[in-house]
């Protein structure tokens, strides 16, 4: 089950429940990234050498989601709403 954001999809997730942390990938990208941006709210984006979004770290996920209904990033798009992350989460549950 993917899991889309602005656009991007994302074929790979873990939730990690203990820390309340959300690790997203693309597919058909192998190695580190090139470069990752860290976003004000402790996120985290990484981008291939194209900058190509291939990845993202969400923290505080489901407390958030919990809080607000949705989930801040300060990048391409702002807003992360719940049913968008709906899928990752429900296999945690």
């Amino acid at each position: 089950m993917s899991v889309t954001i602005a656009g991007i999809t994302f074929e790979h997730h873990e939730y990690d429940e203990r820390g309340d942390v959300l690790y997203l990938s693309t597919a058909g990208y192998a190695g580190p990234p090139a470069r990752a941006y860290a976003a004000p709210e402790g996120h985290n984006v990484e981008y291939d050498e194209a900058g190509h979004v291939i990845g993202m770290t969400l923290v505080n996920v489901r407390w958030l989601l919990d809080r607000d209904g949705e989930l801040m990033i300060t990048w391409p798009a702002g807003h992360v709403r719940a049913a968008e992350l709906a899928p990752a989460l429900a296999s945690a549950a």
